[in-house]
């Protein structure tokens, strides 16, 4: 098999994996060096980098065979696919090979299950060590931990990679007894601990020695799959707060779950993956991380799954009308973060221009606010926006209304290297 057939079959192996990014990490050009994680070049969208710029990454397995059954994985060992790997010296080659062109900007690696993980992360390793010693490349790398890999390994394959990743997969030990037999809870929370405390090892050390080599500077993420068990999103939103509180994950990323193998424990294949509640986590997920949300105050043993119709952080505002509407002169920055319409930089904008002038709606809108959205739950002037008459009932019906024009497509698409681009 030649490399562009390999490569043909690794990249489309990939594709599943949704905690694929590059932010995070800042690294400028190095005498003796190519490549850095700053570049402004756009290309195939494969990532996003923290300030919203689409860029692209070479995201490949380092091998699809896996010695693990899990079932909802298209490269499980059961499953009748055509398996090969790459050799460290190939896809070190091939992804130098790719930059060089301005095809990438940098690599996202992972792998399936080759012999055991100790084997599969020690090839990796090699790859990443040619990548950044022979190649001299400064350029952004994304590793995955194999969860199961010994700490000394993980420990080094951080010290190349510029972020790295545990996926947990499954929200649960149920399901991931049910669906992963081959992974345990422990397993993929061991490697999270570890980089989470060599990541502020790291940081400590870098005060006191300038030189000291980097560990993951760009922190680590994970992946959860979005309906291939019963789960309910309270399940998954809490998870999700436990996993930012106690291993300071960067992101968590959500993958609705695709039917692409034959299992009597899955979704049937003509199922649909779940794209809106997908959607719905995310946007519940930017509260926790940007907008002083807790789980616990989203979802509830009464409601344990998002309303559909409705993005929560409008569906927590109508349920506690009792808190507005909200004065915008006097609110604090908390509770501004909580009205629809407003968010961080419209807070802040807010409390800066309140402090010289009195502010009006025609104010607000210049200041960035959804003002479509806002003027149901606040006052300016302790007077409700001029001609505005609602109701409990008619203003859910306008909200519900203006989220349908908003909603994404419920296609989802994945560009390759192999795909024309227009």
């Amino acid at each position: 098999m030649d490399l562009l057939e390999k490569l043909a079959i690794l990249s489309d192996a990939a594709k599943y994996d949704a905690a694929c990014t590059s932010s995070g990490a800042r690294r400028g050009y190095e005498p003796g060096k190519i490549g850095n994680t700053s570049s402004s070049i756009a290309g195939c969208c494969h990532s996003f980098s923290a300030d919203g710029r689409c860029i692209t990454l070479l995201k490949v397995l380092m091998t699809n065979c896996c010695a693990f059954d899990c079932q909802y994985c298209i490269n499980r060992r059961s499953n009748d696919v055509r398996r090969t790997a790459f050799t460290p010296k190939e896809l070190a080659e091939l992804t130098i090979g790719f930059y060089r062109r301005n095809y990438i900007e940098g690599l996202f690696l992972s792998s399936g299950v080759l012999r055991n993980p100790d084997y599969t992360t020690e090839l990796m390793i090699r790859s990443l060590r040619i990548l950044r010693e022979e190649y001299r490349f400064n350029g952004y790398i994304h590793a995955k931990a194999i969860p199961g890999t010994s700490p000394e390994l993980t420990y080094q394959l951080g010290l190349l990679a510029d972020r790295m990743s545990v996926n947990i997969e499954l929200p649960s030990e149920a399901g991931l007894q049910k669906l992963a037999p081959d992974k345990t809870k422990s397993a993929i929370l061991r490697p999270m601990g570890l980089i989470r405390d060599k990541v502020q090892e790291n940081k400590a050390e870098l005060v006191k020695y300038k030189h000291t080599p980097r560990f993951a500077p760009a922190g680590q993420s994970t992946q959860l799959i979005v309906g291939a068990t019963r789960d309910s999103d309270r399940h998954i939103l809490n998870l999700t707060q436990s996993l930012y509180d106690k291993y300071r994950l960067k992101r968590v990323f959500y993958s609705a779950y695709v039917p692409v193998v034959e299992s009597s424990l899955l979704p049937a294949l003509d199922t649909k993956p779940p794209l809106l509640r997908e959607h719905r986590l995310y946007q519940a997920d930017w509260l926790l991380r940007f907008y002083g949300f807790r789980a616990e105050e989203l979802l509830t043993k009464q409601q344990p799954d998002f309303n559909t119709a409705l993005d929560p952080k409008c569906n927590w505002a109508i349920s506690h009308l009792e808190q507005f509407p909200v004065e915008i002169m006097r609110a604090d920055y908390e509770m501004l973060l909580r009205v629809p319409g407003i968010g961080p930089v419209g807070a802040k904008r807010i409390l800066s221009a309140r402090r010289t002038d009195t502010l009006t709606y025609e104010n607000l809108k210049r200041l960035g606010v959804v003002l479509k959205r806002a003027q149901y739950f606040i006052t300016c002037g302790g007077k409700m926006r001029e001609g505005l008459r609602f109701t409990p009932e008619t203003m859910l019906a306008q909200l519900e209304a203006m989220e349908r024009g908003l909603l994404p497509p419920h296609e989802a698409q994945q560009l390759s290297l192999f795909d024309a681009v227009g």
